[in-house]
């Protein structure tokens, strides 16, 4: 298969007509749904707005190269596009951009395709290639330049294979580096080209490890590590990290080894970059690694720490919560001595009882790998019997990440055959203890009276305090809609549930998380003309999920116009949550959404209510607000 088949004629908008980046990138995924390369619009876009979310693929020198990989795709295509007036495209360079290469690879794209990709991105950091693209204005002048940009590639390598190995008896500086993107198709493979023309330019030699959605090319070997004068890891995700291990590391976004390779090199040959800390036994399972920051602190590693100690405690709140729902609305039927009340009890108080001890576990393994395991799971464990609730949790969780790191640097110097010991047994002995005996005399103690300073604190709010507390809670349910600004919400109020088993916060939350699609749902029936048919039948959807509390139903409508389905979403959270808290709702589970609320939630008129007027007010500001379709087609929105 060749590069024309994946660039095709029919793909290409010469010119494009967008004059924003939305509308640009709009007007390509359209292009991918007419020629039937994309069989769903909506899919396809939020996977792109994913991806430029994560980082922007303006990559500089006027070209933008958005790409995603998901179902969507039925022919993995390239949508080739120029406005040769620019367009702000938030790119790396700050300048506009005026070539565009759309990638949409399939889910299950195979090895031909995926090396094609790599071909393109590896191109593009040709000046010739640009400059030849640049004068082409017509279909066929553009897949000439391709086909013959193409011919000139493979040719290079025939000519010029790669070297596979550290060189043993040159005199030039050997660099290694690792480069990777989220998905793996452009950024990968443009950062690997870049570093290695700027390599040649200094007369350095240099390898690249590649980690794309082909899998791992070049794989560093023991002998590249050892024998390397500088060490460069340019990055979008995790990779293994453990084989440097104290070696000099440059760690850098994949952007930088894209536009600041010069920049990475120098830095990696001058010695100036910080000594990397981590397990070399560790070198191949990026399951048992520390975080990418390698125990670096910074607010984005304790944020990404944080949440993954919140999403894999998801699981057991919901389940053990419906589990919880389940058994108090049978007891209304047969009793709470029956059997049934009682299995169903304690089945959803059993998954509930590893809430904080699976928050710290995660927390610590994100923070130290999987030697920080026991010690986070145990410092949960201590949180709970010492009644430090959900703060202490919180608390044992970093902790434990960070006592394992302490270890592991302190131990990294022991002999290599006695590495088998110092994992299996020296690191989960020694971290225990430590965090252990901190979480037992120290933290434990001090977080258990705060966390009844603080639950005695709530219990003395007056009303309009309660009220302003469940309008935040509710509003921030609303701002990004299952993203970490809700997650703190929901945290927080998990946290308070199971301290205290008060469901009023709880109220709080559901309500304002109910209200987002709901509200979507009802604005595409009452104000047909401001929704596409497509919209409408899939907005209809959201009466379900809204029901159900699942607020990540109005995120496809967020991401397609953000600013009025944000606003309006969380200004009738916000209501309904403060609603919820004047009116003493109450709810006695986690989950559920209006079964919960019917079957078991306090004051269950007023909780219907609050859900209702909250949202009625989302509605009529969506619906006064948001364009007719006509407008919106005229002006490009859709």
């Amino acid at each position: 298969m060749k590069m024309t088949d994946i660039i095709r004629q029919e793909l290409m908008l010469l010119p494009a007509q967008a004059t924003t980046k939305k509308e640009i990138l709009d007007e390509m995924v359209h292009k991918l749904v007419e020629t039937g390369a994309v069989d769903d619009f909506d899919t396809f876009r939020k996977g792109i707005a994913d991806r430029e979310e994560s980082m922007s693929t303006g990559l500089g020198d006027g070209i933008a190269m958005p790409h995603a990989k998901n179902t969507a795709v039925k022919k993995t295509s390239v949508v080739f596009a120029k406005q040769p007036a620019g367009v702000d495209f938030d790119s790396l360079d700050g300048q506009p951009a005026k070539l565009f290469f759309m990638i949409a690879a399939k889910d299950d794209a195979n090895e031909t395709h995926l090396a094609i990709l790599a071909n393109l991105s590896k191109l593009l950091m040709n000046k010739d290639f640009i400059e030849a693209l640049t004068a082409a204005n017509t279909p066929e002048s553009v897949q000439a330049v391709v086909s013959l940009a193409e011919a000139s590639l493979e040719t290079e390598k025939t000519e010029a294979p790669e070297e596979e190995v550290a060189p043993t008896d040159s005199d030039e500086p050997y660099v290694i580096a690792v480069t990777a993107c989220p998905t793996g198709i452009a950024h990968t493979y443009m950062a690997e080209d870049a570093l290695k023309n700027k390599a040649k330019e200094l007369g350095v030699k240099i390898k690249v490890e590649t980690d794309g959605s082909e899998g791992v090319k070049h794989r560093l070997t023991k002998e590249d590590i050892d024998q390397a004068d500088g060490i460069i890891v340019a990055v979008g995700k995790k990779v293994p990290m453990g084989r440097f291990s104290g070696k000099r590391v440059v760690e850098r976004p994949v952007a930088d080894g894209i536009n600041k390779s010069e920049e990475l090199i120098q830095t990696a040959l001058a010695g100036e970059a910080p000594v990397y800390h981590g397990s070399s036994d560790e070198e191949t399972d990026t399951a048992d690694e520390p975080s990418e920051s390698g125990g670096a602190f910074s607010l984005q590693s304790v944020y990404n720490d944080l949440m993954s100690g919140v999403s894999n405690m998801l699981p057991f709140v919901i389940a053990g919560g419906i589990m919880l729902a389940l058994s108090f609305l049978m007891e209304g039927f047969v009793g709470s001595d029956s059997p049934i009340f009682v299995g169903l009890n304690e089945i959803g108080s059993a998954a509930f009882s590893f809430l904080i001890p699976v928050l710290a576990g995660y927390i610590a393994t994100s923070i130290g790998g999987k030697p920080a395991i026991v010690s986070g799971f145990a410092g949960g464990a201590l949180a709970v019997s010492a009644d430090a609730g959900f703060l202490g949790g919180l608390v044992a969780g970093f902790l434990a990440g960070y006592v394992t790191l302490f270890v592991m640097r302190a131990l990294r110097k022991m002999p290599k055959n006695l590495a088998g010991l110092r994992t299996i047994l020296l690191y989960p002995i020694l971290t225990l203890f430590i965090t252990g005996l901190l979480m037992y005399y120290l933290f434990g103690p001090i977080f258990a009276s705060i966390n009844i300073a603080m639950l005695n604190f709530l219990e003395t709010l007056g009303t309009g305090n309660q009220v302003l507390l469940g309008a935040i809670l509710g509003g921030m349910m609303a701002i990004d809609m299952g993203g970490p600004v809700n997650k703190a919400a929901y945290a927080f109020s998990i946290g308070i549930f199971t301290d205290t088993g008060d469901g009023r916060f709880m109220a709080a939350v559901m309500v304002g998380g109910m209200i987002p699609p709901l509200a979507i749902a009802l604005a595409s029936v009452l104000f047909k003309d401001k929704f596409t048919e497509v919209q409408k039948q899939s907005a209809l959807t959201n009466f379900i999920l809204g029901l159900s509390f699942i607020t990540e139903g109005a995120i496809p409508f967020a991401a397609a116009d953000p600013l009025r389905v944000i606003i309006s979403s969380a200004i009738g959270s916000a209501v309904g949550g403060g609603l919820s808290q004047l009116w003493l709702t109450s709810v006695p589970a986690p989950h559920g959404g209006i079964f919960t609320m019917l079957a078991l939630g306090d004051n269950r008129l007023m909780l219907m209510l609050a859900v209702l007027i909250g949202t009625v007010i989302s509605t009529i500001i969506l619906g006064f607000w948001k364009k007719p379709v006509e407008e919106q087609m005229a002006s490009g929105t859709i």
